[in-house]
């Protein structure tokens, strides 16, 4: 008995073995050696560079760092695990704050924050005729996209999350789609696979593949790499000091464009500051005013996910949040990135650090966003 018992785990054994060695579980073996994905992983991926080809360093404010964080939120940069804290006020570089061996040039996974950065660069492919405009069909592009019955999926579908595909955003499951677009080899099968499911246009419903899409469209429509056309239309003329990392899937691939855009705090600021200057930068206008004063407004016809109340927190690829009374347009990545943009205080806040809060607020925001803005204002207010 006992020997066919084990001769019964031993073919389990030898079963698991072939399946996990089978070439299209490339995946399924890497997430099993690396776990969850952690802000440092860039070294383990493919990364094509982001060119920083004028670097311009953020002027420095008379009050710079002569404050302090606050002393009451103190345990909550540390139970989440910050590792970086900067606010730039009135275009100056006021406070700045490290943690563990990070620096002002140290590298961090944006994760979902590069959602919004292709979302930008969709923007300037429009200025630059590449793209008509965002009703534009996917299909144009790419034919096996057409729609569901008589509506076609369009490019807004795309940067709304209201495509109406099939993708799954399971962060839990080692079997997920998520899982195959951040240790998979082959993007394009993952993302090509969604299956248009119900009509595009009425529900919002958070997908990391419809970003990828959006990417592949952006690729095919400039006829060069992502990372190539947002160092040249973004990167380089807001006067990024580094140089930034775009994970890929593969060697010579292309780019994890949903997320694993790799830069630091000051650079990434730079994102909430072409938003308060509604696509202007130093003399030059790099996204339409237009195109971005569209990308940070909520499209409330859209129905937010699994309810039936109005889409109020979501635009193109950006998020929203009224906090206390102020409206705050931001970049939000899973581990709690965040670069949080306030008009009404012409400020740009940015938090790097490997956890955020599991608990959501009635606008479905983490609520260890509190933290940062509540700080962040508090030592804007003694500036």
């Amino acid at each position: 008995m006992k020997k066919a018992v084990g001769i019964i785990l031993l073919l389990i054994a030898g079963c698991a073995g072939i399946y996990l060695w089978w070439p299209s579980n490339y995946y399924l073996r890497r997430a099993l050696v690396h776990l969850q994905p952690q802000i440092d992983q860039y070294p383990i991926f493919e990364n094509r560079i982001v060119k920083a080809e004028s670097p311009v360093p953020w002027p420095l404010s008379s009050q710079y760092n002569q404050g302090s964080i606050p002393e009451e939120f103190l345990p909550g940069f540390a139970e989440y695990g910050t590792v970086a804290f900067l606010i730039i006020k009135d275009g100056e570089l006021l406070f700045e704050q490290y943690w563990e061996d990070y620096s002002p040039d140290a590298h961090s996974n944006s994760f979902s924050m590069a959602k919004s950065i292709v979302a930008l660069g969709i923007g300037c492919a429009i200025d630059d005729g590449f793209i008509r405009n965002v009703d534009q069909p996917v299909s144009d592009f790419f034919p096996e996209f057409p729609g569901y019955g008589t509506t076609p999926l369009t490019i807004r579908h795309l940067l709304t999350m209201s495509a109406g595909v099939d993708f799954e955003e399971a962060y839990t499951s080692p079997f997920s789609p998520v899982t195959r677009l951040y240790y998979g080899n082959d993007l394009q099968k993952v993302t090509f696979q969604m299956k248009e499911v119900e009509e595009p246009g009425k529900r919002f419903m958070y997908q990391s593949g419809v970003t990828q899409l959006l990417a592949y469209v952006l690729e095919k429509a400039t006829g060069e790499s992502v990372s190539s056309y947002v160092s040249r239309k973004l990167w380089t003329p807001m006067g990024a000091e580094e140089h930034a990392l775009w994970s890929l899937d593969k060697k010579g691939g292309m780019e994890k464009a949903y997320c694993c855009f790799n830069s630091n705090a000051r650079d990434f600021a730079r994102f909430g500051q072409l938003i308060l200057n509604e696509g202007y930068w130093k003399g030059q206008q790099v996204v339409s005013p237009l195109y971005i004063r569209q990308a940070m407004t909520p499209d409330t016809t859209l129905r937010y996910e699994y309810t039936e109340e109005p889409n109020r927190y979501y635009g193109h690829q950006f998020w929203y949040l009224s906090y206390q009374g102020l409206p705050v347009h931001y970049l939000r990545g899973i581990l709690g990135q965040y670069v949080f943009a306030i008009p009404e205080k012409n400020a740009v806040v940015v938090r790097l650090g490997h956890k955020r809060s599991e608990t959501r607020t009635e606008q479905y925001y983490p609520d260890d966003i509190h933290i940062w803005l509540e700080a962040a204002l508090q030592l804007i207010g003694k500036e």
